[in-house]
């Protein structure tokens, strides 16, 4: 009896053994998954675009007169100086000039001084608006001192006087190149009207000069050959003078408001260059996507505020990546947004406890391009599942690699 239950006691034990070596081999490996903490600190949502930049004032040097042009000898990217030489036309004989041409030249005119007469009033509105943002500064600084505001405040408004700057100089140069187009269209009608003899040689040649100081941007018409009249001949913009023009959906530019902060990346240099929108335009235009879809873009206007010396080298038509911030919090807890995943009407994460996948409902703010505003259903440290797998239920063991 004494060898009997000492072999039952070795069956029970062997059958254990086998029972335990089975369920080892059988039972369910663990998923390997990737997770990353939650976490507490500053969320900044954005809207990623690509932008060009464009110079913000450009003038365009057109034929004022018909005629035989000279070969133009400027290139692209050539210094201008305000007044220098850029072509000379030899207008058409005097006794082929119409009736038709004597009014279009006086059309010209017209539209000419309607242009300067808006180009003189914009002069005055921000010269208006700087005296104004100057103010605004002084007192703003006074209370900065004081330490009554806080020193966002007084950034703010010294940006303000910046820009307002940048304002009255584009003004200024829009208004000097509408007094030169007046002054062209003029004396272009004053020829018509009273034309030289033919036999005046060489005095009949006309001499067409620079409105504005800046830079070549473009030649129109480089070789001789014959012009009518408003014929395009060449581009001048002072190149260092830019702003950058982003397209964005309309559904993204409801939340966008002119003041926004811009980051500018992946422009050819670093750092990243900061900028603030100036306008979001009224109108929305159609683009067809990269995949053939239509979308309804509308345009944002952005300045650059950063230091020009940090821009240098960027010219006209530059493409940039444009970061423009439509919502930030310095204290917010934020999870990867390679966590979630669509539960019903709301938002879900698979938290991993004690190494076992766990759904977990949280409620979600915002969400951003790399993590998302969280305001209940997670807590700080708390692990969950980044990208899981149609293998990563709730309940299932999971074997984790911490990523991030």
């Amino acid at each position: 009896m004494k060898h009997s239950g000492k072999k039952y006691v070795g069956w029970i034990v062997a059958a254990t053994a086998v029972g335990l070596l089975v369920y080892v081999i059988l039972r369910p490996q663990p998923v390997m998954v990737e997770v990353a903490p939650v976490i507490r600190g500053p969320f900044v949502q954005t809207i990623d675009e690509d932008g060009k930049t464009r110079v913000r004032e450009r003038y365009t040097v057109s034929a004022p007169l018909e005629g035989t042009i000279e070969r133009i000898r400027l290139k692209a990217g050539a210094p201008v100086e305000q007044g220098m030489l850029l072509a000379i036309i030899h207008p058409r004989v005097p006794g082929l000039l119409d009736v038709r041409v004597e009014q279009e030249l006086r059309a010209r005119l017209s539209a000419a001084e309607a242009t300067h007469a808006g180009s003189r009033a914009a002069v005055e509105r921000a010269q208006a608006a700087l005296t104004q943002a100057k103010a605004d500064y002084e007192r703003t600084k006074k209370l900065a001192e004081q330490e009554l505001v806080p020193p966002a405040r007084r950034e703010h408004d010294e940006l303000a006087v910046t820009l307002a700057m940048k304002d009255l100089q584009a003004a200024q140069f829009a208004n000097r190149a509408a007094t030169h187009q007046v002054e062209m269209a003029r004396a272009a009608l004053l020829r018509v009207q009273k034309p030289l003899p033919t036999n005046h040689g060489d005095d009949q040649h006309w001499e067409i000069h620079a409105p504005v100081l800046g830079r070549v941007l473009r030649v129109f018409q480089e070789s001789e050959g014959v012009v009518t009249l408003g014929t395009p001949l060449l581009e001048i913009a002072d190149p260092a003078d830019l702003e950058v023009v982003v397209d964005v959906l309309t559904t993204d530019a409801v939340h966008i408001a002119p003041g926004s902060t811009v980051w500018f990346e992946r422009w050819g240099g670093t750092p990243a260059v900061k900028g603030r929108v100036r306008l979001v335009e009224p109108s929305a235009f159609t683009k067809i996507s990269a995949l053939g879809i239509e979308e309804q873009r509308v345009n944002v206007v952005i300045d650059v505020t950063d230091d020009e010396e940090q821009w240098r080298g960027v010219g006209d038509g530059y493409r940039v990546d444009a970061r423009i911030v439509t919502f930030q919090a310095e204290d917010a807890v934020q999870v990867p947004v390679g966590a979630l995943f669509r539960d019903g009407d709301g938002w879900a994460v698979f938290v991993m406890a004690d190494g076992y996948a766990r759904k977990r409902g949280l409620q979600v703010d915002r969400r951003g391009s790399a993590t998302a505003l969280v305001t209940q259903g997670l807590a700080v440290d708390e692990q969950v599942i980044v990208y899981p797998s149609d293998a990563v239920q709730d309940g299932v063991r999971v074997l984790a690699r911490v990523v991030g």
